[in-house]
């Protein structure tokens, strides 16, 4: 009994010890940001306002063209759409095009994956 309960013990400590480390023990797929990464550069591209229309061409929190937008299948244009669906959105290109869709603010944010 000692040696399971060691075990418990020990794979508990381990779990903790990961997490403390900032070992991610999450449901984010490997290539996918977290929220709080996107809420970075959200910041840097439009002061965190996900809603925002510059009247300069990109639109929404992640500041997209309406024709990357539409070409990874957003509807509309992205300052009308969640702050969800615009990171869903960026997923896709994200993965498609990497960091460099947002050269700048990825790099002040910190982005990564």
């Amino acid at each position: 009994m000692r040696t399971i309960l060691r075990s418990r013990v020990t794979g508990a400590i381990t779990i903790i010890g990961l997490a403390a480390a900032g070992v991610g023990l999450t449901a984010t797929p490997a290539n996918a940001a977290s929220v709080s990464t996107w809420e970075r550069v959200a910041k840097c591209e439009s002061g965190g306002r996900w809603h925002i229309n510059t009247h300069n061409g990109y639109y929404g929190g992640l500041q997209f063209s309406a024709r990357t937008w539409h070409a990874y299948g957003g509807s509309g244009l992205a300052s009308n759409a969640s702050k969800s669906k615009q990171i869903r959105i960026a997923e896709k290109v994200l993965k498609h095009q990497g960091w460099g869709a947002w050269p700048v603010c990825s790099v002040r944010a910190h982005a990564r994956g």
